[in-house]
């Protein structure tokens, strides 16, 4: 009988309990014991989710009160030394790592955030030296396992692998490599306790095999599997997120029990795989998507797997691609959405639902689950022959860009000397990235307008009240370029996504993106288009308000179609034009009301960059196109601005000049300015803002460091090319927390412009 299991499931339940929970407890409204006892509810809810599904085996240990490499880093006793105080509660400690506060505890701070891999998920980034030294400390997993145990859950412990918990770390000067010595005796141990609790299967998660490795990795991957894979405990070692191509021989041979593989992005090595692999090891083929959120089609899938099934037997175990935690919970929730896109869609619970109807076809024939299978015949026929997807006006519209549309009218040289005299700003202006506080004065609002209570009209007079406040605050701050707020914007994706065609909105389908930060993808189903203004008239309104100038803001293209559940049946980069055209009308819009600054936010840029090297060039090549496709209409006096945030951008330095944005900026704070080292390579043509503090900590900037951190800056890009301004958008912050903080902000530039001054520069 084939095997079915699970990777990983969502964290923060149907209601996004774990995000209040863990947020309560913050602001100290909650004790550690209410939060232990919370989250043991909420891990055996999701527990019994997938139980339902008819899983044999459950993950348990991919539960995590903010990040599972946190969790790994604290399994395994790195903290960073200096969160080693005298707090006598672990949660505390691990939340000040991860936000650089907790409660009563002093600030500090927090561990350096990235994304993981190729995903929106940010994990909190191990920090190694010469001195790290590990040691066991399982009692989180261990009461996870129990929680388990006791539902009667059939459960197999999930760990990141040894290997990929270090590629993910950072050193500096220092081969990571060399703490192999010392890790692999701390897994051996944990693998005994996790036998004594009475695991059978452990999870193994190595998703560095579908990168470029060097021999040096790809050795330590033998040293370390010949270590640890002659016990009793049945390692499933696991990769995702694409193929393995010259990793293939990393696997021959290992002493594992099985290999789980990603047959959405590696589905062509699947003979390549199962000939690798020894006749005694379990082959786990990951056949449903756990990256997007269609249904898969069924009858497709038992035509590739019934000669598995036939070929392996037992053998054969089947999964999600990767964990589930990329995608909403369960459709269970929404009621709103078109019953015909609805039947496209498969979340997290639907896609157990299928991988159990995949496993009862294999075992007891077709004809037992025919019902389940002419419903998904029907729903993958209806999406393709449905006239919601196909728009032929927008279709004809691509054939109408050519190079010309890409360029702007003359080089960042000659603009730069238009903007300087248009906008007339002083030396490091100052400006933020977007977003204002959410106040509860606003959600209130919104709420009330979404649930019939008050009108349109009534609704965008309180909005353009709030723009007031805002714009009142950054007067009263002295910020030199100013913003209206997004007061208007639930999310900077799914706000856009409601006003383009093309998009669909969910009600419930929240997403982690980091700690209790949750989102709510909007649903590409079809072909793109803009048919009214859709920030126009708030950014106007803004600009009339002041005599500093006001940015416009917009989410870039690839940003919106990183962030976003793509359509899978076509080219990304076709759909990412779409998106473009549509923004580029919003832009030269913006222009025409006489906004001066516009600001397209491409965080999302390094997010898409695919994981092998070798198929970079292309990608890069259509994302800075449509960048420049949306931006590139506007006149030289209008200065283009663009934002990127939490990813490693040093490798791509030479396609982010090449967007041709006229200032940029990025976050550098939590990294203490080291993403700027790419400037020591690389000569950036343009103005930037390195984001002086952390948005993301409640913590409150210092006008000394800020200094520093310009002084840094200033080492590698000269003082008249650069911005001050936070890491990212405020949305998240209170008024309480951010007048301090940009005030401070504000006190470091005017430092740095008198000490300009005094050295007569």
């Amino acid at each position: 009988m084939a095997t079915i299991h699970n990777l990983g499931f969502p964290r923060i339940g149907k209601q996004r309990e774990l995000k209040t929970t863990v947020e309560q407890f913050w602001a100290n409204k909650i004790s550690i014991d209410e939060l232990t006892e919370r989250s043991a509810k909420l891990q055996h809810t999701l527990l019994s989710l997938q139980n339902q599904s008819g899983l044999d085996w459950i993950p348990v240990g991919d539960f995590s009160l903010y990040d599972h490499v946190l969790d790994t880093s604290f399994l395994l006793g790195n903290i960073p030394p200096r969160f080693l105080t005298d707090i006598e509660q672990r949660q505390d400690q691990y939340f000040r790592v991860a936000r650089g506060r907790c409660r009563q505890a002093a600030p500090a701070q927090a561990g350096e955030m990235t994304k993981w891999f190729d995903t929106n998920y940010h994990y909190i980034v191990p920090e190694f030296s010469a001195n790290t030294r590990f040691s066991l400390h399982p009692e989180t997993l261990l009461e996870q396992i129990r929680t388990a145990k006791s539902a009667g859950i059939p459960f197999k412990p999930v760990l990141l692998g040894p290997l990929s918990y270090l590629w993910l770390g950072k050193s500096h000067h220092f081969n990571k490599l060399e703490l192999l010595e010392q890790l692999i005796p701390i897994y051996s141990q944990l693998f005994g306790r996790l036998e004594a609790a009475g695991a059978d299967w452990i999870q193994l998660d190595e998703p560095i095999l579908a990168l470029d490795l060097d021999k040096h990795w790809q050795q330590a991957f033998r040293q370390t599997y010949t270590a640890l894979g002659y016990g009793r405990l049945k390692i499933l070692l696991t990769t995702y997120f694409g193929p393995l191509q010259e990793n293939l021989d990393v696997i021959r041979d290992l002493p594992v029990h099985g290999l789980h593989f990603d047959a959405i992005r590696a589905g062509t090595e699947t003979d390549i795989i199962i000939d690798t692999l020894d006749t005694s090891q379990v082959v786990s083929v990951g056949i449903i998507d756990g990256r997007n959120i269609w249904q898969a089609d069924l009858n497709g899938l038992l035509d590739r797997v019934e000669p598995l099934y036939q070929h392996l037997g037992e053998r054969l175990w089947l999964a999600p691609s990767c964990s589930l935690l990329h995608i909403p919970l369960t459709l269970e929730s929404e009621t709103h959405l078109n019953p015909e896109l609805k039947s496209w869609l498969a979340f997290a619970q639907q896609k157990l639902e299928s991988l159990h109807t995949i496993k009862q076809a294999l075992t007891r024939g077709r004809s037992a689950v025919e019902t389940d299978l002419a419903e998904n015949r029907h729903a993958i026929k209806s999406r393709g022959l449905s006239t919601e997807v196909n728009n032929k006006a927008v279709k004809e519209k691509l054939e109408t860009i050519t190079p010309g549309l890409l360029q702007r009218n003359s080089p960042y040289s000659e603009r730069a000397k238009q903007q300087k005299t248009g906008l007339k700003l002083p030396l490091f202006p100052t400006t933020t990235i977007g977003s204002f506080p959410q106040t509860p004065d606003i959600r209130k609002a919104r709420k009330r307008y979404r649930d019939g209570n008050s009108s349109l009209a009534e609704y965008h007079l309180e909005l353009e009240n709030q723009i007031r406040i805002a714009i009142a605050e950054q007067q009263a701050c002295g910020l030199d370029v100013l913003v209206h707020g997004e007061v208007e914007r639930n999310d900077m994706v799914e706000y856009f996504g409601e006003l383009l065609t093309g998009f669909a909105l969910t009600e419930h389908g929240w997403v982690q993106s980091y700690g209790s930060r949750c989102v709510k993808p909007p649903i590409i189903y079809g072909d793109v288009s803009r048919p009214n203004a859709m920030t126009v008239s708030w950014s106007r309104y803004a600009q009339s308000l002041t005599d500093k100038p006001v940015k416009g803001i917009l989410t870039g293209p690839v940003t919106m179609l990183q962030w976003s559940f793509v359509r899978d049946d076509q080219p990304r980069d076709i759909t990412t034009q779409q998106i473009a055209l549509a923004l580029r009308e919003e832009v030269n819009a913006l222009e025409s009301a006489g906004i001066p600054i516009i600001q397209v936010d491409e965080p999302a840029l390094r997010e898409g960059l695919p994981l092998r090297k070798r198929e970079r060039n292309e990608y890069l090549n259509w994302a800075v196109n449509c960048f420049k496709l949306c931006t590139s209409g506007v006149n030289d006096a209008t200065q283009i601005h663009t934002h990127m945030c939490y990813s490693k951008f040093n490798d791509i330095m030479e396609s982010i000049a090449a967007l041709d944005a006229d200032v940029i900026t990025i976050e550098t704070s939590r990294s203490n300015m080291k993403l700027l080292d790419a400037f020591d390579a690389f000569s950036y043509p343009n103005e930037i803002g390195p984001g002086v503090y952390d948005i993301h900590s409640p913590n409150t900037p210092n006008s000394a460091d800020i200094v520093k951190l310009i002084g840094k800056a200033a080492q590698k890009i000269p003082p008249e090319r650069l911005w001050i301004n936070p890491d990212c958008g405020l949305k998240t912050r209170s008024w309480e927390e951010v007048r301090p903080a940009l005030q401070n902000m504000i006190h470091a530039a005017q430092i740095l412009r008198a000490e300009h001054t005094r050295r007569g520069v």
